[in-house]
């Protein structure tokens, strides 16, 4: 069931959920030369975003229609992108093929979202198709190492990352989720299912209500993927919504790992956090986070 002839450079199917991020990746591949198709799920991904590229329309579950377009469209390589909330298995709309490998599926619904996506990509890839990361075909996605932009972690806020670096390697395998906040050496919340947005919600209220007595502008989230987890799939995300929701939540800034985030548009990000008083650093894994780490980003936040 494989795609016959299909050059290794030929076009990219593009499976599409909600947010900025799918668009973003096609316009960088179609700057490459390469021709990209849009397989947008029905419910998830934007209309008006979708009209202006090349583009099917399908719901979760329908597999088989998700591979015959792409099979039409002369499409061995694929990429997943885009904010998905993980439904019941009861509400996707299976079509013959996912009804044959539907044992499978079931299994895959048995965990945690690395554990769901890896057996998604599996069934993916046995049926002939070469899956991608977004990071592989658009690498200016990811968040790059050093200080981006003019506000820098204080020494208690680089403590604070250290603490949330080491709680998400040691939560990793738990398969629970990829951000934390840190206020103080104080774990003040941790990503489950949620989300970051709503966890920072969820901080915000907090402090309104006074169970958290912290001082303004202290705090930092921290994200990163999951040590073990296919970076193909669900590599953590930050934009201005993340910066609007640490901003409510009156925290210092927001560390994520270099090269293992991604941002649909890295200046506007950073610009925003500029405006509202927050750090945005990328630190390298494994590394501890340094003073004064600017350096990497002064070229390309003046274009």
């Amino acid at each position: 069931m494989s795609v016959s002839g299909a050059p290794p450079e030929g076009p990219l199917a593009i499976v599409c959920g909600a947010g900025n991020m799918p668009y973003r990746v096609a316009d960088a591949v179609i700057g490459r030369g390469r021709r990209v198709v849009l397989l947008a799920l029905v419910g998830w991904a934007d209309p008006l975003q979708v009209e202006r590229y090349r583009h099917h329309w399908a719901r979760l579950g329908q597999l088989g229609r998700l591979s015959r377009l792409a099979r039409r469209e002369g499409c061995r390589d694929v990429v997943f992108i885009g904010a998905l909330t993980r439904p019941a298995i009861t509400q996707l709309r299976f079509d013959l093929a996912a009804l044959m490998v539907l044992p499978r599926l079931i299994k895959a619904f048995a965990g945690g979202d690395d554990h769901l996506l890896t057996r998604i990509c599996r069934i993916v890839e046995d049926r002939g198709f070469r899956l991608l990361g977004a990071h592989e075909v658009a690498p200016e996605i990811l968040v790059p190492p050093g200080q981006l932009g003019r506000h820098a972690p204080s020494e208690r806020d680089r403590a604070d990352i250290a603490v949330g670096q080491a709680l998400l390697a040691a939560t990793g395998p738990f398969d629970i989720g990829q951000a934390v906040v840190v206020a103080g050496n104080r774990v003040i919340a941790l990503e489950a299912a949620e989300g970051t947005d709503r966890m920072l919600e969820r901080i915000a209220q907090l402090r309104r209500e006074g169970v958290l007595k912290l001082r303004d502008k202290s705090g930092v989230l921290v994200k990163a993927p999951k040590p073990s987890q296919d970076r193909r799939l669900d590599l953590p995300s930050v934009g201005v919504r993340t910066i609007e929701a640490a901003a409510a939540a009156s925290l210092a800034g927001i560390a994520v790992e270099a090269h293992g985030a991604v941002t649909a548009d890295l200046n506007e990000m950073v610009r925003q956090a500029d405006a509202a008083g927050l750090f945005v650093v990328g630190v390298p894994a494994g590394e501890p986070i340094r003073g004064d780490t600017r350096g990497d980003m002064r070229g390309d936040m003046r274009g």
